[in-house]
């Protein structure tokens, strides 16, 4: 699977493994920005709940369109050159950020990163043996989630001043003339272009950098032909339904990560905090993320395996998402009676941070020659990030915040399903008669 061109004598695939560490920093440092981005373009392009979180299907959205074509990309160009395309891809995709804050639209960026994701993803699977892939996977959710910790503070300490509490106020009053409002609106969105500005440049720059280090290549389907015996029955990619319904277990996970995430903030102005005070919120439920990872390394695979911990954090996830709905009381914080069920929603990160370390070793092994090819469904899978939030926006503009995290119920109880049963299921026959004896 991996050809090692490196004659370096140092650790093997350390070098790997540090790139790797930063490509996931940057995944969360444009993937986690959303959390502040859409309560900001709420404001600034005057949307309901539901439109605001366009911005997250926007983003998300090139995962489902780009990850074949990636994968046939990195394919043909090898995984080194996939690494620098998607880097200089994302590069031009932040400049989008340019025109679109002169225009207050929305653009379709980054989808340099579903190319990223394809190469990391299965990269960090294979760089070891598949016992601890959920461990290396840790490593890279660490600097995900610290990525993703820094991102929100860092954005809102740039882009917010201190009187926007009251701007905010008077914009959602609707008490200004269009002659009056459309200045400051133009103003309030025009700040995203020095922070999109410096990131395209640090993109473009990584990527050159990227060309100058020796990078072993994944192995690409022509290498891998035969790796699986015919007679194991496996025809096509569709024949292997632990991939299949992994796809599905990774949808409903991403959907469920990035509700907790991105619509905290939101969640908490509806209990009186201002934009300044709710930023801490996202953080707090990546830093809860970060003692998820901190577990992982920790436990996986000597203390505990990777199916053991993914299968008490699918329950995890279900009880806290039963608390967010229905769990009593409140606590204050910053001078706000604040729920309790905000606090279940940020230890929702715990959880997370195992499940998506669970899901990928258990769904690409094995895969022989359609291994690119499985990964790429599995990136594909990301799009839960784009229709998942928008569908919550729908519940919560009709019927309340609260009510709208609804939608993590049926999230969590596939993920159990799949956790306990269907990452075992090699062939569909399994899956028939398993209904039939029902």
């Amino acid at each position: 699977m991996l050809k090692d061109n490196s004659k370096s004598p140092v650790v093997p695939h350390l070098l790997p493994m540090i790139m790797l560490g930063i490509l996931f920093f940057i995944f969360g440092l444009v993937s986690w920005v959303n959390s502040i981005l859409i309560p900001y373009f709420k404001v600034a392009c005057e949307l309901t709940h539901t439109q605001s979180y366009f911005v997250a299907l926007a983003f998300y959205i090139a995962y489902l369109v780009m990850s074949i074509p990636a994968a046939k990309l990195i394919g043909h160009i090898g995984s080194k050159k996939g690494i620098i395309t998607g880097l200089w891809l994302m590069a031009v995709g932040t400049l989008l950020f340019v025109p679109a804050a002169y225009t207050r639209a929305y653009p379709i960026f980054l989808t340099g990163l579903s190319i990223l994701q394809t190469v990391a993803n299965p990269y960090v699977t294979i760089l070891g043996p598949i016992e601890s892939a959920a461990r290396r996977i840790s490593i890279m959710g660490l600097c995900n989630k610290v990525a993703g910790i820094l991102a929100p503070l860092l954005f809102a300490a740039i882009i917010l001043r201190n009187s926007d509490t009251i701007l905010f106020e008077t914009l959602k009053s609707g008490n200004l003339s269009v002659i009056d409002k459309e200045p400051l609106l133009n103003e309030l969105i025009q700040r995203v272009i020095t922070p999109y500005t410096v990131l395209s440049v640090f993109l473009f720059l990584f990527g050159c950098l990227v060309h100058f280090i020796r990078l072993p290549e994944l192995g690409n389907e022509k290498e891998e032909k035969g790796s699986i015996p015919s007679e194991n029955g496996h025809r096509s990619i569709g024949s292997f339904p632990y991939l299949v319904l992994g796809v599905f277990a990774i949808f409903f996970h991403v959907a469920a990560q990035v509700i907790s995430i991105d619509t905290i903030i939101s969640y908490a102005e509806s209990m009186g905090f201002n934009l300044h005070e709710a930023k801490i919120f996202p953080s707090l439920t990546l830093t809860c993320a970060l003692l998820g990872y901190f577990l992982g390394i920790l436990l996986i695979p000597r203390f505990a395996s990777q199916q053991q911990l993914f299968r008490l954090c699918t329950i995890g996830g279900l009880i806290l998402s039963l608390c967010v709905l229905f769990i009593p009381g409140s606590i204050e914080i910053y001078g706000h009676d604040t729920s309790l069920s905000i606090l279940c929603l940020s230890l929702m990160g715990v959880c997370n941070a195992l499940i998506y370390a669970g899901i990928w070793p258990l769904a690409i092994h094995d895969l022989g020659k359609w291994t690119n090819l499985g990964s790429s469904f599995m990136v594909m899978a990301l799009c839960g990030n784009a229709f998942m939030p928008v569908i919550y926006g729908l519940i919560a503009d009709n019927y309340g915040l609260r009510i709208g995290y609804v939608v993590l119920i049926p999230c969590f109880l596939y993920l159990i399903f799949y956790a306990f049963y269907g990452y075992k299921l090699n062939h569909w026959s399994e899956l028939w008669k398993l209904r039939k004896d029902k």
